[in-house]
């Protein structure tokens, strides 16, 4: 069985981390399979919403601190610092893939499986989502663009508070400091999920992707940079089909039907 299922419904791609008996800890097939299978879900034209989940009773434990603790780095310094940079561009990918993406936070997300969910443009947590940047607790600083998101979500100084104390934060906790978008019953997770999944998928595929687009740019640019970005896209925009079937739509009474061009 895989580490990393994938699943395509209806638009709507599915990456389940699957090692339920390590609380789906990373591994090298997971890390090889994000970063090849993102891209590829980026260019498939039948995907619009990547859902990111785990398998069993965890979202992602992070890195396997066991197999931490059972062998040594083989590797010089230099070349272990390369090898993490070039996992942590799952991150990046993630942050600017055209396509929206959801993290399904089904129990804990600790360290770089945090990260990840954070890097994802929606949060959605069940009642058992524990959120926990883990890293103090195995003397590490942190890695895969945890702080970089967490400081952009909840400001510098809680950021700076869950890294340095590794305190974790429960499910209602995470809703009321804005970390998750919505909070839902487990066994209600996966149905609440997959109807936004399927709701965004369903959307104008233009417009969503340089929205998300604008919102990076807003996170980190200039207004000068937003401004000139936004006209730009508000154009292209405006010249799809999806535009012109929305405001017909609109005059006819009816609900649009948007085809992504």
């Amino acid at each position: 069985m895989s580490d990393l299922i994938e699943t395509i419904e209806d638009g709507v791609a599915t990456l389940t981390f699957n090692r339920p008996d390590r609380m789906n800890a990373l591994s090298t097939p997971i890390m090889e399979g994000l970063l090849l299978g993102l891209p590829r879900l980026a260019d498939d034209p039948a995907v619009r919403v990547v859902v990111l989940t785990g398998a069993g009773r965890a979202f992602c434990a992070g890195g396997d601190v066991k197999s931490m603790a059972e062998g040594g780095e083989r590797r010089s310094p230099a070349e272990a610092t390369a090898h993490l940079r070039s996992r942590m561009e799952v991150s990046r990918i993630l942050h600017e893939l055209p396509k929206l993406t959801i993290a399904m936070i089904n129990g804990p997300a600790a360290g770089a499986g945090l990260a990840f969910a954070l890097a994802c443009d929606l949060r959605m947590a069940g009642a058992s989502a524990r959120l926990v940047t883990a890293f103090v607790r195995v003397g590490f600083s942190g890695d895969f663009g945890g702080s970089y998101f967490l400081t952009r979500l909840v400001g510098t100084a809680k950021a700076r508070e869950l890294y340095f104390t590794g305190r974790p934060v429960d499910a209602e906790e995470a809703l009321s400091l804005g970390l998750v978008n919505r909070l839902v019953p487990d066994d209600q997770l996966a149905t609440v999920t997959m109807e936004l999944a399927q709701s965004l998928a369903h959307g104008p595929a233009i417009a969503l992707s340089l929205m998300k687009r604008n919102m990076n740019c807003a996170e980190s640019g200039g207004l000068a940079e937003l401004l000139d970005m936004e006209a730009a896209h508000q154009v292209r925009t405006g010249r799809t089909e999806d535009h012109r079937e929305a405001a017909k739509a609109f005059v006819e009474k009816r609900a649009p039907i948007f085809r992504g061009r």
